[in-house]
């Protein structure tokens, strides 16, 4: 595969098949990755059609996206990864989808992911993992694992994932790009098939803070669809900052442990000393309430899910299995029960508990209070008198091999440890490529106050200047 970015070619305006029959070709060369799910010549072609009737001069014209398997569009099947939903083609197209193909973005495919959202490797698809393009024996991260690794190989410049708790910042890390996940409202969900609604939130991958700051501009603003998006002019494209004066970057002690995997320490050591000459103040801080974020997601986000996922019973959605005793019931069991994998069942049957009469209060009711204490900390840390923005590891580890934790949950949810408490705060955040250890990817994540993507992305951008990412950092 070409190592030139397919930008390269938009930047200088290309025409619109130009782009499209390069894609086709660098799509081809990736199938080895299982990075896609669905994609075609001929909607390849419709795209450039299209984009060829509009102005030159838009602000994505001809930049391709990959888009996430649970975004719904009426020209390719929305699957989530799921036997359940196959062959499902939705009769609309989803608000952020619509506003990015306006803008003149050429939609390349849909990408694998965990089924449903539900994962932290891609390993939980339906239909197969998906490899890390530069290490097929490891992951990729997840669950939007399949739009970073087509980032990430250089088939598209930015892609779409969706963020619950974690699942477009963890791949961004994994893989080596941007990964930036907005502020909770900031976004229209309309057209996102819902995981936890409360968290779910349209997220952006780039080859550059640029690409991702574009797309996530041009999605951005007040949806009438969607009753949670915030009634806020759309997010302007910052420029990079020349250096950091002025601003106090918070280092929280709680995501620096001691057993913290070295070369994580050393890449975030690196982006620590680059923040200093850059003028930034640098001031340890304490969150105390996130060392509860990893069992309060998963008691919130598998009871959303049990909720939402109700709806997948054979009646309305995807292929119908009848039971054999020929009732309603019967129906129900037999459609959930092979339509859904080990890791959906398992959230859903998590999630029905915690919901259940007797169990409300002592979970899922305790588990909101804590949510509330978790979100307390950030307003704290990056209120009046706080600190501008906080830098922390994005994930534990750098990526990890195929069937390394997928016999045991619990190490798989712990990859989640640094950035699900954002998600439970509804807060911005990113994850930035600051450097490899023995050729991994390692990212540092930067996390801003609500609606401050502006000021997260100009840092980002400042310390993405001085920073190679593919340089070793030990």
């Amino acid at each position: 595969m070409t190592s030139v970015p397919i930008h390269a070619e938009v930047s200088r305006r290309e025409p619109a098949g130009t782009v499209a029959r390069e894609l086709a070709r660098r799509l081809q060369s990736a199938e080895p990755l299982n990075a896609t799910l669905h994609w075609s010549q001929s909607a390849l072609d419709a795209e450039a059609a299209r984009i060829a009737t509009l102005d030159p001069a838009s602000p994505l014209y001809a930049m391709p996206l990959a888009l996430k398997d649970n975004l719904v569009t009426t020209e390719e099947p929305t699957t989530c990864g799921s036997r359940i939903l196959e062959g499902y083609v939705s009769p609309f197209t989803g608000t952020a989808v619509g506003r990015l193909r306006d803008a003149g973005a050429l939609v390349a495919c849909k990408a694998n992911m965990d089924e449903f959202a539900m994962g932290s490797s891609t390993e939980h698809s339906a239909y197969g993992r998906v490899k890390h393009p530069l290490d097929p024996d490891r992951v990729p991260g997840g669950s939007s694992g399949g739009s970073a690794a087509l980032v990430a190989a250089g088939v598209v410049p930015a892609a779409l994932g969706s963020e619950t708790g974690g699942s477009v910042r963890q791949p961004a890390s994994f893989c080596g790009v941007v990964g930036v996940k907005p502020s909770y409202g900031r976004v229209s969900r309309y057209g996102l098939v819902a995981f936890g609604s409360s968290l779910d939130c349209i997220s952006v991958f780039g080859r550059t803070v640029d690409d991702a700051a574009r797309v996530l501009s041009v999605m951005s603003g007040l949806d009438p669809l969607d009753a949670t998006t915030v009634d806020r002019p759309a997010m302007a494209v910052p420029s990079p900052l020349r250096d950091l004066r002025g601003l106090t970057v918070g280092l929280p002690t709680e995501y620096f442990p001691a057993d913290l995997h070295p070369g994580v320490r050393a890449g975030l050591d690196r982006t620590i000393a680059a923040a200093r000459e850059l003028g930034a103040e640098i001031r340890e801080v304490s969150l105390p309430y996130s060392r509860y974020a990893v069992p309060t997601y998963y008691i919130i986000a598998p009871a959303e899910a049990a909720a939402n996922l109700a709806r997948y019973d054979g009646v309305r959605y995807g292929p119908r299995r009848v039971g054999s005793e020929g009732d309603i019931r019967s129906l129900y069991r037999a459609t959930r029960g092979a339509g859904f994998g080990a890791e959906v069942r398992r959230r859903i049957l998590v999630g029905t508990y915690v919901l259940s009469a007797g169990y409300y209060d002592a979970y899922y009711r305790k588990a909101q209070a804590v949510r509330a204490l978790i979100a307390q900390d950030f307003q704290r840390a990056l209120g009046p008198g706080g600190v501008d923005l906080l830098l922390t590891p994005t994930t534990p580890t750098p990526a990890f091999k195929a069937g390394e934790k997928t016999e045991d949950p619990v190490a798989m949810y712990l990859a989640d440890i640094f950035v699900c408490a954002i998600s439970l705060a509804g807060l911005p955040a990113m994850s930035l490529p600051v450097g490899r250890d023995q050729g991994l990817p390692i990212g540092a994540q930067i996390i801003a106050p609500e609606f401050e993507e502006g000021r997260m992305l100009a840092a980002a951008g400042a310390l993405e200047r001085v920073l190679g990412a593919a340089e070793e950092v030990r």
